[in-house]
C-alpha cells in the first residue's frame, strides 16, 4: 500500500500584520510550524504503516523553507518526501495549488491513499483536499473521525457531521481529509529528524517542469480568484452602563432594544 501525506507550512501566530500599502501578510520575522490538522493526517498515514508496512509519502508545495515541514513528517514516521518549490507556484489560489498538487501525485503514480488536513489556519477555506481528488478523479471523505478498517480495496470511516456522525466506504484510491478528534499525533523521533537534514535525506524538490505542468496554469497566472484588498476591520463599540435598581435597569435596556430595532436573539 502507498499513502500520500498533503503538508503544509503556516505561520505560527494569530497576531499576524498586513501591509497597509499591498494588504499582503507580513511574513518576515513569523516562525513557521505544520498546519495543525496536518499533523493528524501524518499519524494516520503512519498508523496505517505501522499496521500493514506501507510507504508513506509527504508531499508540500511553498518556499525552500518548507522542506522543514517535510522534516517533520519524516521525522514522525513518514519514508520520503517531495517538495514543490518553483516561483511559478507564487500566489496560487485553491484551484491553482489543487491542480499543482494533484499533477506532483499522477507523476508519483502509484498511491492507495491520501491524507490531508480538513482546512489551513492561515486560509480556513478547506478546499484543498476536495479540489484534489476531484483532479484526480477520485473518491474522498471529508471530517474523517475515526478509521474503522483499512485494507487494499476500501476503508470505512466515520464522518463528524452536525448532528452526530456519518459511516462510510471508500474504495481506494481515495482521499481523506482528517479532523483533530481522529488521533494524537505522536512527537518526531530525533533519529529520523537527524537523518532527514543530512544529505542523504529522502526529500527530493520539484519544479513545474518536473510535474509537467505549464507555468501559465499554476501559481498566481494561473488562479481563477485574485484578492483584491486585505484589510483589517475597524471594530468600534460605544460602551453605555445602566445604572438604576434591576427593575429600571431591565426598563432602560428594553427601550434601547425598541429604539434600535434590535432583539433579543441577535444579544443571545
Amino acid at each position: 500500500m502507498n499513502i500520500i501525506v498533503l503538508v503544509k507550512q503556516v505561520p505560527n501566530t494569530t497576531k499576524v500584520k498586513l501591509d497597509p500599502q499591498t494588504g499582503n501578510l507580513i511574513r518576515e520575522g513569523l516562525e513557521s510550524i505544520v498546519n495543525p490538522d496536518d499533523l493528524h493526517a501524518i499519524e494516520a498515514a503512519v498508523r496505517i504503516k505501522e499496521q500493514t508496512g506501507a510507504m508513506v509519502t509527504a508531499i508540500s508545495m511553498g518556499p525552500p523553507q518548507a522542506v522543514d515541514v517535510l522534516t517533520q513528517a519524516i521525522g514522525m514516521g513518514a519514508d520520503k518526501a517531495i517538495l514543490l518549490c518553483d516561483r511559478a507556484f507564487a500566489g496560487a489560489d485553491t484551484w491553482a495549488t489543487s491542480l499543482t498538487l494533484s499533477k506532483a501525485i499522477e507523476k508519483i503514480g502509484k498511491y492507495d491513499l491520501i491524507f490531508c488536513g480538513h482546512q489551513a489556519i492561515d486560509g480556513d477555506t478547506a478546499q484543498i483536499g476536495p479540489q484534489v481528488a476531484d483532479w484526480l478523479d477520485i473518491a474522498q471523505a471529508t471530517y474523517v473521525k475515526e478509521i474503522e478498517t483499512v485494507n487494499k480495496e476500501e476503508i470505512i470511516v466515520k464522518r463528524d457531521i452536525e448532528d452526530g456522525f456519518q459511516r462510510v466506504s471508500c474504495q481506494l484510491p481515495a482521499l481523506l481529509t482528517v479532523v483533530k478528534e481522529l488521533n494524537e499525533p505522536r512527537f518526531a523521533h530525533m533519529e529520523r529528524l537527524i537523518t532527514a537534514c543530512t544529505d542523504e535525506a529522502p526529500i527530493k524538490i520539484w519544479n513545474a517542469a518536473d510535474i509537467g505542468v505549464s507555468t501559465c496554469d499554476v501559481g498566481l497566472e494561473g488562479s481563477n480568484t485574485h484578492v483584491i484588498k486585505t484589510f483589517t476591520p475597524n471594530f468600534k463599540r460605544q460602551n453605555e452602563i445602566l445604572e438604576g435598581s434591576k427593575e429600571e435597569v431591565v426598563a432602560k435596556l428594553f427601550e434601547r432594544l425598541k429604539k434600535s430595532d434590535t432583539t433579543l436573539a441577535h444579544i443571545f
